[in-house]
C-alpha cells in the first residue's frame, strides 16, 4: 500500500472517529431538541465552521491547491444536498424510537448500501472479501431490526435508522463523483444546504426549542461529527473509492455503541450481542483485501489536486512546480500492475 493510501486510511478512521460522537450525544440534546430541527442544527454547524476553517485557509495559502466545483458536477451536488436533508431526519427520529447502541450498530448498514448501490448504480467492483462483509452486516442488521423475535415484528425505530443509511449510501457515491474537487467546499455546501432545507421542514413542522446552550451544542456536535468527519471521509474517497472507503468507516459504530453504553448505561440484550459479533466478523473482512492486477488506463481529462511523486502524474509544466497544486491535466493511455484501490485513477471494470 502506498503512503497516499496509508494516508486515506487514516483520513477514513478518523472520521469515523468523529462521526462515532453524534448518536449518543444527539440521543441526549434530543430530550430538549426535536428531530427534524435537530438534524438541521448538525449540518448548519458543519457549513458554519468549515466556512469558518476556509476563510483561515484563504488568507493563509495564496495559491489554490484544489479544484472547484462546477456545473458538471451539479446533478451529483443536488443529490448530495437534498439526500442529507433526508438521512439525519431519519435517523433523529429513528433515535426517538430506540436506544443509542442499537442506532450506533445499524449504522453499520451504510457500507451494504454504499457498496450495493456503487456496484449497480456507479459500476465499482466489489471483491469476495466484501461481498461477505455485506452478507454479515446484513444478516446483523436484520437481527438488530426485529423487536420480538418470536413473532418477528419490526422496530421503526430500527426501520428509520436503516432509511438514514440507505440515503447516506447513495449520497456516500454521488459524494464520491465530487472527491476530485475541494473537500472543504464541498463540505459548507452540503452544511448550508442540507442545513438549510431541515430547516425549512423542521418550522413548517411547528418544531421550535428555546434552549441556547443545547442550540449552542447542537451546532459544535455538527461541526465536529459531521463536518471534519465529512471532510476527512472525502479525502479518503479520492484513494480507496466510495465501497472501501465506507468499509474503514464502519469504525464509527463500534465506537459510538461503547459511548452508548457508557453514557446511558444501557445493558445489551442476547440478540444485540449477537449482532455485535456478527458486525465485527463482517468488518473484518472489509480490511484484508489484496487488489493487483494488470489494468489500462484510459486518456483522460480533468481538473483535481494532485503532486507528481504518485507515478500517475507525470506531465510536465513551463515552470518548476513543486508540492500538490491543481490544474486541468491529461492523463495518457498507458497499461501496468500495481496494488490499487478504487481510487479517482483507478474505476476500470473487471
Amino acid at each position: 500500500m502506498k503512503i497516499t493510501q496509508y494516508k486515506a486510511v487514516c483520513f477514513a478512521i478518523l472520521a469515523a472517529m468523529l462521526y462515532a460522537i453524534s448518536a449518543p450525544v444527539s440521543k441526549l440534546l434530543l430530550r430538549e431538541i426535536p428531530a427534524t430541527l435537530m438534524a438541521s442544527l448538525l449540518y448548519l454547524g458543519a457549513g458554519l465552521g468549515m466556512f469558518l476553517l476556509g476563510f483561515v485557509r484563504r488568507r493563509k495559502d495564496k495559491e489554490r491547491a484544489e479544484a472547484r466545483l462546477t456545473r458538471q458536477e451539479l446533478p451529483f451536488t443536488i443529490a448530495m444536498v437534498v439526500l442529507d436533508i433526508a438521512a439525519p431526519i431519519f435517523l433523529m427520529v429513528g433515535l426517538t424510537m430506540t436506544t443509542s447502541a442499537t442506532a450506533s450498530l445499524l449504522n453499520n448498514f451504510e457500507i451494504v448500501a454504499t457498496s450495493l448501490i456503487a456496484l449497480f448504480i456507479f459500476k465499482e467492483s466489489i471483491s469476495r472479501q466484501l461481498w461477505i462483509s455485506i452478507a454479515l452486516i446484513t444478516v446483523a442488521s436484520a437481527i438488530l431490526s426485529v423487536e420480538d423475535i418470536r413473532n418477528i415484528s419490526l422496530s421503526f425505530g430500527s426501520i428509520f435508522v436503516l432509511l438514514a443509511c440507505v440515503c447516506w449510501g447513495l449520497e456516500n457515491n454521488c459524494t464520491r463523483k465530487l472527491s476530485l474537487k475541494d473537500p472543504l467546499e464541498i463540505v459548507v455546501i452540503k452544511g448550508f444546504g442540507s442545513g438549510i432545507g431541515a430547516l425549512f421542514i423542521a418550522l413548517a413542522l411547528g418544531e421550535r426549542t428555546s434552549n441556547l446552550p443545547y442550540l449552542a451544542m447542537a451546532l459544535l456536535l455538527g461541526f465536529f461529527a459531521y463536518g471534519l468527519s465529512i471532510f476527512f471521509y472525502i479525502y479518503a474517497q479520492r484513494e480507496l473509492g466510495a465501497a472501501r472507503t465506507s468499509a474503514y468507516y464502519a469504525l464509527a459504530p463500534f465506537l459510538g455503541v461503547g459511548l452508548s453504553l457508557i453514557i446511558f448505561q444501557e445493558m445489551p440484550t442476547i440478540s444485540f450481542i449477537i449482532a455485535l459479533v456478527i458486525m465485527i466478523i463482517g468488518t473484518y473482512f472489509t480490511t484484508v483485501e489484496e487488489h493487483n492486477h494488470l489494468h489500462m488506463h484510459l486518456a483522460v481529462t480533468h481538473e483535481h489536486g494532485h503532486v507528481h511523486e504518485d507515478g500517475h502524474h507525470t506531465h510536465v509544466h513551463d515552470q518548476p512546480v513543486i508540492g500538490k497544486h491543481s490544474h486541468v491535466h491529461t492523463h495518457d493511455v498507458y497499461t501496468h500492475s500495481h496494488k490499487h484501490t478504487q481510487d479517482i485513477h483507478h474505476v476500470h471494470s473487471h
